[in-house]
């Protein structure tokens, strides 16, 4: 019986053949942690008593409540700096030179195709779309993996998503990982490694980053893609280290297969509480809004900074909508500088940000108030997530998040052309 993406990439890393189900040890290629969930690893790797396994592969990056917002974000950071002084981890990003960490470790080449990756942070998902094997784990294994270099898992089983046509005008990664979360719902895919497949082509690697990082949404052990030309012109120039491409064996067996035709994702839109009820943008009716989010490590990538500018440009904000738009990191902010993204932000009424987690978690930076409804590019949309817990949050891509912050209420982009 043949191997799929993610068993490919195991059995290289044991040596041997592995199976779903079964229990394994494996060297891991990075281990990153952030301003929330690294200072509580720090505090158990020092009851090791143990120097880091590797300071080359351990990132460090304070993402989540930077610039600190008060006197506890401010201590947790400091933790995470002494520490990355004391050993010398080389991938410790300050303010000024860091970014989310889903969009700051691809764009600095420290994950690569074939890697086994963990991350003490849920969405360390993302990194699949460069065909590595990427994941979430607790601060509690970040702290052995810190010391030793190692992880353990279980071999997950894999759901093949076959994409067939072509995205219709308006329609991004975004559209599609809501359209299939929305069919499978958020447990659909628990505990199994979604694996995607057939016309990928016709997504760019941002639209992949930002499926494989709505995996876990799913309830998804990880998402993967094919590893193609587009994944390799993203990683030429970035990697700074030798990567191994693997490729799923024809008979691989896999526990469900989907067929997703592109040609019939209309924008999608994820209504409270839930990243599964979603809805056609046809179907959603008139939700008037008061805060839009453009960003995220799920959509602050150049991509969704460009279709932000191409709907913004010359029109205005809502007067009773705030805009305000993340770019994901400290380049990718830049380069929005210098193609004039950022002036056109601002003459349309938005608050353009230093890249920060701060609002899809809650955290700073644009938190809602009771009875106050938002429209995210973000990834999560459950009870209280930006703030009241009488809020509520909805999910789109950056292109209706654009388009509705112009309109007011939630609308198709083909609305405000």
């Amino acid at each position: 019986m043949g191997l799929t993406l993610t068993q490919k990439i195991f059995s290289a890393k044991v040596g041997r053949e592995v199976k779903a189900g079964e229990l394994i040890e494996v060297d891991v290629d990075m281990v990153l942690g952030n301003d929330v969930t690294a200072p509580v690893a720090i505090k158990e790797f020092e009851k090791i008593g143990k120097e880091v396994f590797d300071k080359t592969k351990i990132a460090l990056v304070p993402d989540h409540f930077v610039p600190n917002k008060d006197i506890k974000s401010a201590e947790q950071v400091n933790i995470v700096r002494k520490f990355a002084k004391k050993h010398g981890i080389v991938n410790f990003f300050e303010v000024g030179q860091m970014g989310i960490e889903h969009a700051l470790l691809p764009e600095k080449g420290l994950v690569l195709p074939g890697d086994v990756v963990i991350g003490a942070d849920s969405h360390t998902c993302t990194y699949g779309a460069l065909t590595c094997f990427s994941t979430g784990i607790g601060s509690t294994d970040m702290a052995a993996a810190m010391a030793t270099g190692k992880a353990w898992f279980k071999v997950p089983e894999a759901i093949k998503f076959v994409l067939k046509g072509n995205l219709q005008k308006w329609v991004s990664g975004k559209d599609v990982i809501l359209y299939i979360i929305g069919k499978i719902g958020v447990d659909g895919a628990l505990y199994k490694s979604m694996e995607f497949t057939g016309n990928i082509k016709a997504l760019s690697i941002d639209d992949r980053f930002t499926i494989a990082n709505m995996a876990i949404e799913a309830g998804a052990k990880n998402g993967i893609f094919d590893f193609d030309e587009i994944t390799e012109a993203y990683v030429k120039g970035r990697a700074k280290r030798e990567y191994k491409v693997f490729e799923r064996d024809e008979n691989a067996e896999y526990s469900e297969v989907y067929e997703i035709n592109l040609d019939e994702i209309r924008p999608q839109v994820a209504f409270p509480h839930l990243p599964e009820n979603t809805k056609n943008i046809d179907e959603v009716g008139k939700v008037k809004i008061d805060q839009v989010v453009i960003g995220s490590c799920t959509n602050g990538r150049i991509s969704d900074m460009e279709i932000a500018y191409k709907i913004l440009k010359g029109k205005k904000v809502h007067p009773d909508v705030r805009l305000l738009i993340f770019p994901a990191t400290q380049e990718i902010y830049l380069e929005c500088v210098k193609r004039g993204y950022i002036e056109e932000f601002i003459k349309a009424g938005a608050a353009v940000s230093t890249p920060t987690c701060g609002p899809c978690l809650g955290g700073h930076m644009g938190i809602l108030a009771k009875g106050e409804r938002a429209l995210a590019t973000t990834n999560r949309n459950f009870v209280g997530r930006m703030g009241h817990p009488e809020s509520e949050v909805y999910l789109s891509s950056p292109a209706v998040a654009a388009a509705s912050a112009i309109a007011g209420y939630i609308v198709s982009p083909e609305e405000v052309e």
